[in-house]
């Protein structure tokens, strides 16, 4: 099912009575969600991305804006008569009933035409739960199962429903880290296997890259950046986008260009075109240094983090935003941890200028 979102705005009233200030949760966003795939709506809390999923779903009204699945306008359907089957990240299910029949609940409130027999809705049921792996505990109270567990029964109960859109908000939020891992891959997998039009709300951009088709970055209610993950991460729009996608983040620097050249403080790192002269904020991707003897950017070393096949080389720059610089190596590398300065050569696609007062993306080629 296509999801088309036309001018989607959704305005707050104001929660201050010294100001009459609105709040704009969402602004004029326009997408068009592919039949079939997984978006990740992407960004940090307070960007937007929740209220957008609950105007997807109807349970917010949209201040301006139309919603389509398909071609049919649902702005002003309601929840129920939308189709979709939604997800939150705690759970929400009835701890007196067992995992069978807080699956069956939602086909048991079907009425009319769409009502189901009992033979009908059991198999549903165990349909459901044997897509997310759980056919084993339909007979188990949600007291008894893990967080893991618990999830896959809410999921199991958004889908039994045979829903034309999935939704789910931040699903993962609740789970350790081994289970968010496992989770987030069997959300990939029953997203697969089904078909079925999925939008996943997360403020964990790991979790997003990882199993989202396309993901959306949003700040304050605007859309940042729409695209693969792989490509929003190396083709960053601007320097938010940069720095909010990225383990371990981006390295930022104050920097100049200057007659051709492009400096971060008085190392002059790089050969530029097409950038006339003036001041900028230069990012550099952890894995986008080389170790070079004669390279151009001098750190000063802190430290040097193991990590397997690659080690992460802890340095400081007089021009550095952050305290401290990392630079993710191969483990093959000798680094002298006593030497004065590790000097570094810089890998043209991992290294990006920004304008200083709008943060926007310049783009340049290397000589």
């Amino acid at each position: 099912m296509k999801i088309v979102l036309q001018n989607l705005t959704k305005i707050f009233p104001s929660r201050s009575k010294k100001s009459n200030e609105e709040v704009v949760a969402v602004n004029n966003f326009n997408f068009e969600i592919p039949d079939g795939k997984l978006i990740g709506l992407l960004g940090p809390s307070g960007c937007g991305k929740s209220t957008t999923l609950y105007m997807i779903s109807g349970l917010q009204k949209p201040s301006s804006g139309k919603i389509f699945f398909g071609n049919d306008d649902v702005t002003e359907l309601s929840t129920e008569n939308r189709g979709i089957g939604l997800v939150f990240q705690n759970y929400a299910l009835y701890p007196h009933l067992t995992v069978k029949q807080n699956i069956l609940f939602p086909l048991q409130n079907l009425k009319g035409k769409d009502k189901l027999d009992k033979d009908t809705m059991l198999d549903r049921a165990y349909e459901a739960a044997k897509l997310v792996q759980i056919e084993q505990l339909l007979d188990r109270k949600p007291s008894e199962l893990s967080g893991g567990q618990q999830q896959r029964v809410a999921i199991a109960r958004a889908l039994v429903k045979m829903p034309r859109v999935l939704l789910l908000d931040e699903p993962l939020s609740n789970l350790d880290a081994r289970l968010r891992l496992q989770t987030r891959e069997e959300i990939r997998r029953i997203q697969k296997e089904t078909g079925i039009t999925t939008v996943f709300v997360t403020h964990d951009q790991e979790e997003a890259m990882s199993i989202s088709d396309m993901i959306v970055v949003m700040k304050t209610g605007i859309v940042q950046q729409i695209g693969k993950p792989q490509d929003v991460y190396d083709d960053p729009a601007n320097l938010f986008v940069a720095k909010f996608l990225g383990t371990p983040p981006i390295n930022v620097f104050s920097g100049h260009v200057k007659d051709g050249r492009l400096f971060i403080g008085g190392d002059a790192v790089m050969d530029i075109q097409t950038v006339k002269d003036q001041e900028v904020i230069v990012g550099i991707r952890p894995e986008g240094f080389l170790l070079d003897e004669n390279g151009p950017l001098k750190c000063k070393p802190v430290n040097v983090e193991v990590m397997g096949r690659d080690v992460s080389i802890v340095s400081t720059h007089d021009a550095s935003v952050n305290p401290l610089v990392r630079s993710i190596v191969n483990a093959d590398n000798k680094i002298d941890i006593t030497s004065e300065y590790v000097r570094y050569a810089i890998k043209p696609h991992k290294i990006f200028i920004f304008n200083k007062e709008t943060e926007e993306r310049i783009y340049f080629e290397v000589k």
